[in-house]
């Protein structure tokens, strides 16, 4: 029961940070025709629930065992910044390596003076990063995609390098390092650059998509651009579906022309209104990232099966909302957590509260990592979740069943 490539068909993630997800995971994927991957998780999630690769790829690989699953599976090892990110997960048999180059993304591009953007080129230029690289690549070419053409001018080529010239190379870098560790045996590869301050634009990814061939990052199957709107962790879509209808258009536009690769949707969490969209524009093009929200169903079951349990994990989650939102990008404020801190809520609504409104779930969106590495309510949440597998199953399948009936009604 191994894990393997799983190419350009269009593929859904689901994130277990628990251990125990899988098999309402699995019950859900066996109605729809995506490729499943069962062991995803990144390595920030990692380290905040103190699991290691082999502990994630074990929980997959049992629980499919003991479900008789023969199908095909993927395994995402996500947010890969450093070697030894590779080196862990490949060694864990890991197939699908998910490189996250944002630290050298500048999201300042978008803003600066047309002088700082030629220096920033010319400092590219002088150490290297760019090697055999010449504008006239760009500036002396027309794209056609669709019904639309792409043509760089020297302000937004000069933006794209100043944007994602050092991601590129460290993305490149990362590259080497996934063939090295793997030994050559069979690997994919994402890129991710959805974590940024602005949108990709069309021509940014399609200046991203070149330079990612031209620099021959090996395998890419699915690359994740930062969309227009807000894609936050753990509640529905904000932003004009229209627009967004369009953007995505044009982004998948050029994962044909350039890839073909599938476009990777992140945060793919509970984004109801915009799944028919994306499953209608992308087709088999598309790989949707999901993690938190199998988070939220362990909680859910929790509170349904001991609500004393899912209070106190309540109380915790508030003490620790301020620290452990810095890293995340959600609405869910210090006030926000403060108000909801002081209501005294039980059964329904307390339900309705933490885990069906926006505000609730992403304060214990973000501070699952505390939770988990409090070793009283891991262990009381842990037993609990045994205790109640059937429940715990059936609320991630009910989960997950809407999630891909929305991807598939587009």
């Amino acid at each position: 029961m191994y894990p393997s490539v799983l190419g350009l068909k269009k593929s859904f993630g689901f994130g277990d940070r628990l251990g125990l997800a899988t098999p309402g995971h699995l019950a859900a994927a066996r109605q729809f025709d995506f490729a499943p991957i069962f062991a995803q998780q990144s390595i920030r999630e990692m380290e905040r629930t103190q699991r290691t690769p082999d502990q994630v790829m074990s929980a997959a690989k049992s629980a499919l065992s003991e479900g008789g699953y023969e199908g095909i599976w993927g395994s995402d090892a996500d947010r890969l910044k450093t070697a030894r990110d590779v080196d862990i997960n490949a060694a864990a048999g890991f197939t699908f390596f998910t490189i996250d180059p944002s630290a050298g993304v500048n999201n300042l591009a978008d803003s600066m003076s047309e002088s700082a953007l030629e220096a920033e080129v010319a400092a590219q230029r002088a150490t290297m990063i760019w090697g055999d690289y010449s504008p006239r690549q760009y500036l002396e070419q027309e794209w056609e995609l669709g019904d639309e053409k792409l043509q760089f001018s020297q302000e937004t080529l000069y933006r794209a390098v100043v944007k994602y010239g050092r991601a590129l190379a460290l993305a490149a870098q990362m590259s080497s390092e996934i063939e090295w560790y793997t030994e050559h045996k069979p690997y994919e590869v994402e890129v991710s650059v959805d974590e940024t301050e602005t949108p990709t634009s069309p021509i940014e990814h399609l200046f991203f998509a070149l330079e990612l061939k031209r620099r021959r990052v090996q395998n890419l199957v699915s690359l994740a651009p930062r969309f227009v709107g807000d894609m936050e962790k753990g509640v529905d879509y904000k932003g004009d579906l229209g627009a967004f209808e369009a953007d995505l258009q044009k982004h998948v536009a050029i994962a044909k022309a350039v890839g073909p690769y599938k476009i990777s949707v992140h945060s793919g969490s509970d984004k109801f209104s915009i799944y028919p969209i994306v499953g209608r524009v992308c087709g088999e093009l598309l790989h949707v990232k999901t993690a938190g929200t199998s988070y939220l169903e362990a909680l859910r079951c929790a509170l349904q099966s001991d609500e004393g349990l899912f209070n106190d994990i309540v109380h915790f989650s508030h003490e620790r909302f301020d620290a452990d939102r810095a890293t995340y990008h959600i609405s869910a404020t210090p006030e926000d957590n403060a108000v909801l801190a002081r209501q005294q809520l039980t059964g329904f609504t307390l339900e309705d509260a933490y885990l069906n409104e926006d505000k609730g779930r992403q304060i214990l969106h973000v501070t699952f990592g505390s939770v988990l590495t409090d070793e009283n309510l891991k262990s009381r949440l842990l037993a609990n979740l045994e205790d109640n597998a059937g429940l715990h199953s059936h609320l991630l399948e009910h989960h997950f069943v809407k999630h891909l009936e929305a991807l598939n009604a587009g």
